[in-house]
């Protein structure tokens, strides 16, 4: 059994920077990439960041680039998403995901934490 475990969400004001975490556990998880999504209130869940487990290349959501920095730990099974510059519109549930299975989709999901940042 795989669980992801986010941490780090929070309260902030415009501009201000917020890191998250999240583990993986489980005997058996291996993953060929993790990343970060996020639904906001009224929204559909959008991708966010990539980060791929193996050589580290990382992709973004246009809008994050250059303020969002995604980065992992394989020994510790954790990936991080340092947010900075934070706007108003990053407001949501910020969810970590793993890829896995034999169609290596995103299988494996935190149960989020809440990011809100204020005006």
């Amino acid at each position: 059994q795989v669980q992801l475990v986010e941490s780090g969400g929070g309260l902030v004001q415009a501009g201000g920077s917020l890191r998250l975490s999240c583990v993986a556990s489980g005997r058996s998880f291996s993953t060929s990439a993790m990343g970060w999504f996020r639904q906001a209130p009224g929204k559909e869940r959008e991708f966010v960041a990539e980060i791929r487990w193996s050589g580290g290349s990382t992709s973004y959501k246009d809008s994050v680039k250059g303020r969002f920095t995604v980065s992992r730990d394989n020994a510790k099974n954790t990936v991080y998403l340092q947010m900075n510059s934070l706007k108003p519109e990053d407001t949501a549930i910020y969810y970590c995901a793993a890829r896995g299975g034999v169609t290596g989709t995103y299988v494996f999901w935190g149960p989020g934490t809440q990011v809100t940042v204020s005006s």
